[in-house]
């Protein structure tokens, strides 16, 4: 499992009570987020905090200018999101992927709130069509904006090469392709630096996607681990071939190795990269969590930071 030294905690302990100060809230849960939880930590890599607070006073949810509902600081190594308790549960009501995250991490730094029982119940509850599309938009964005070879119009708009010759280029667009003739001085080519980090957020996401869907079409949707190595060991090999698991293990390693900014060309590939946009909803939607339980797991939360 995941873990941090001991003087990591010491050091979230005391910004958190920082924040407390600053924002006049208290935090009723934080743990870690990005790499640490996922397990794809290098030796250099920052460390990010979420948590979930509630205003020290109550009264401020009924007064004219509310708590706020997100707090961001930036503390040298280590970066803190946290989200106001109703705007938290809000995130989970919609199936929220990084609000679902927090709840199953692994590297909990503040525990005034157990979110072991609602982890359990989103766990059984989440709409499995958002996840999904979710996972497939970090894919399909990520390998659009650092992977693809691709021409830049000049409003900056990108266009991923998909085929090109003396004569023209062959572009990806948002509903196709187009044909860009190398003469139109209106785009410009360029070409990105596929890193083993980029390369392994879109396996990432794509294989969670996959995942998802195809263990839905079985019969039963089955979130896929937060820890990427234990997905890959325990819950890949049910749908994905060795060759595939195999790069992106490799990609793991790497990226633990310290060698995440070290270009190395499309190691996903774009089709790949590309989960189906139309799944279908008869099978992969739900209704989600139900409110009223929601708010019951936001009382409790309230109640414990009181």
């Amino acid at each position: 499992m995941a873990t941090v030294p001991p003087r990591i905690h010491e050091t979230v302990d005391d910004h958190l009570r920082a924040i407390e100060r600053t924002y006049d809230v208290a935090v009723a849960v934080a743990v870690a987020r990005g790499s640490h939880a996922w397990g794809g930590a290098s030796p250099d890599s920052d460390y990010d905090v979420g948590f979930v607070y509630a205003p020290t006073d109550l009264r401020r949810y009924a007064h004219l200018e509310d708590p706020p509902e997100t707090i961001v600081e930036d503390r040298g190594e280590f970066e803190y999101q946290g989200w106001d308790g109703r705007t938290f549960v809000r995130l989970l009501s919609e199936s929220n992927e990084s609000a679902i995250d927090l709840l199953r991490s692994p590297i909990r730094y503040r525990l005034a709130y157990d979110p072991t029982d609602l982890a359990d119940y989103l766990e059984r509850t989440y709409n499995p069509i958002d996840l999904y599309h979710t996972w497939r938009g970090i894919a399909t964005s990520n390998y659009r904006k650092y992977i693809s070879q691709h021409l830049v119009r000049t409003d900056d708009e990108l266009f991923p090469i998909v085929d090109a010759d003396d004569e023209a280029f062959v572009v990806e667009t948002d509903d196709g392709t187009m044909t860009v003739p190398a003469d139109d001085e209106r785009f410009t080519e360029t070409q990105t630096k596929p890193t083993v980090k980029r390369n392994l957020t879109i396996c990432r996401a794509a294989m969670s996607a996959y995942y998802l869907e195809e263990t839905g079409e079985r019969g039963d949707h089955e979130l896929p681990a937060l820890e990427f190595e234990r997905f890959l060991d325990e819950q890949a090999p049910t749908v994905f071939d060795p060759e595939r698991i195999e790069r992106a293990r490799e990609l793991l390693e790497r990226k633990r190795r310290g060698e995440g900014g070290v270009p190395i060309g499309d190691a996903v590939g774009r089709e790949f990269a590309h989960p189906p946009n139309p799944i279908d909803p008869e099978i992969h939607a739900r209704a989600g969590p139900e409110t009223e339980r929601l708010d019951e797991y936001l009382d409790e939360l309230l109640a414990a930071v009181q």
